[in-house]
């Protein structure tokens, strides 16, 4: 099939990933790059070999350009997607959808009436890791799923990230910076959700910066730091979330912050901010010892196999495994967490979701 020419916005600290693993997809071509900084744009294409760096509104009007890979801070994903999809441009881009419920909506909407295509991180669920753990549920190795513990603990990304602020801001947080990955990864192990409840706080409400270049620089923090949740799926498992920059987790390695209990075995998942990573099972009768499983799907991929596999999926039309609307619960989903810490109550999820298809451990690596 003909490779999808992408264009790139936003050349920031999250790009190189996506550039080094966009080359192992024959369906994508990284065509251009922008950014707000032209030379941030001009040292990239350098760097991983683009042919063009330009505007953002230079990309946007070039109509050799299908598909718009949104990279920017969590603030613009919504402006600059919209912009995107005004052009005529299918758009993949980095979590969250949006930094509220009705951003997403909305996005999701224009989309539609404009007959285009939205794809959106994270994309790691489609590695080897989450694949496993996902087949091992799906094919009874645990019985019922009776229970899960997700935990996500640190002290903040200060500490190693440029320019951290954003994180702090309203659609940052470790619930919106980092949640998405964990709550994709329960969609998919456990399907669509009934209800939650959640507890919010700011623990550290004002920070500093110890990495480089803005080493000293005071954040005073806008959005929970510290979020708890519980929630109920619609096959009855329940469980809980944590998720924190407020903390030092000594005891707290994060290998495997995922576990899944059900009535006949227990799975521990691994980091589901990684693609591959080893997947212990436990079933009854085996004295609580845990065995590492072989891996079901194609391990090595990258950021940017969503992308890739949303190319496919223009191409062929089958649907994005990575989809907008995958994105779309996720959100609903992060805000409800929010919603009920303000309410006090049980909130149920306003976006209806549907488990996409496992990935084909069939085909060759980089074939989707």
């Amino acid at each position: 099939m003909d490779p999808v020419r992408v264009g790139v916005i936003g050349c920031g600290a999250i790009s190189p990933a996506y550039f080094n693993a966009a080359k192992t997809f024959p369906v994508l071509e990284v065509a251009a790059c922008a950014d707000v900084n032209l030379d941030a744009a001009r040292t990239r294409a350098a760097e991983f070999k683009v042919p063009r760096a330009c505007s953002v509104a230079e990309l946007l009007a070039d109509p050799s350009i299908e598909m718009v890979l949104n990279l920017t801070v969590p603030k613009a994903h919504f402006g600059v997607s919209l912009q995107a999809i005004a052009a005529g441009k299918h758009v993949y881009l980095e979590k969250p959808l949006g930094v509220t419920r009705e951003e997403g909506l909305k996005l999701l909407s224009a989309a539609s009436d404009a007959r285009l295509m939205v794809g959106c991180a994270p994309d790691t669920f489609m590695g080897a890791g989450i694949q496993t753990a996902r087949h091992l549920v799906d094919n009874g190795h645990i019985g019922n799923p009776v229970a899960f513990t997700a935990f996500m603990l640190g002290r903040g990304p200060e500490h190693w990230h440029p320019s951290p602020e954003f994180y702090y801001a309203v659609g940052g947080g470790p619930m919106f910076d980092m949640g998405p990955y964990y709550l994709t990864a329960l969609l998919n192990l456990l399907g669509p959700v009934k209800r939650v409840s959640g507890m919010a706080s700011i623990a550290v409400s004002d920070r500093t910066i110890t990495s480089k270049p803005k080493f000293g620089k005071k954040i005073h923090v806008e959005t929970p730091d510290h979020i708890v949740g519980t929630m109920q799926f619609a096959n009855g498992c329940i469980g809980t979330i944590v998720t924190s920059f407020a903390m030092r987790a000594a005891q707290y390695d994060g290998k495997n912050p995922i576990t899944i209990y059900g009535d006949r075995g227990t799975i521990k998942v691994p980091d589901p901010n990684g693609f591959d990573g080893p997947v212990f099972l436990c079933t009854f009768g085996e004295k609580d010892e845990y065995h590492e499983e072989a891996p079901w799907a194609t391990k090595g991929y990258g950021r940017s196999v969503g992308l890739a596999d949303m190319a496919t999926a223009l191409r062929t039309g089958r649907p994005a495994r990575a989809s907008g609307e995958q994105a779309m619960a996720v959100l609903d989903l992060m805000q409800a967490f929010l919603e009920s810490n303000e309410s006090g109550k049980a909130v149920a999820p306003q976006v209806a979701y549907e488990r996409g298809l496992p990935m084909d451990p069939t085909l060759a690596f980089g074939r989707l």
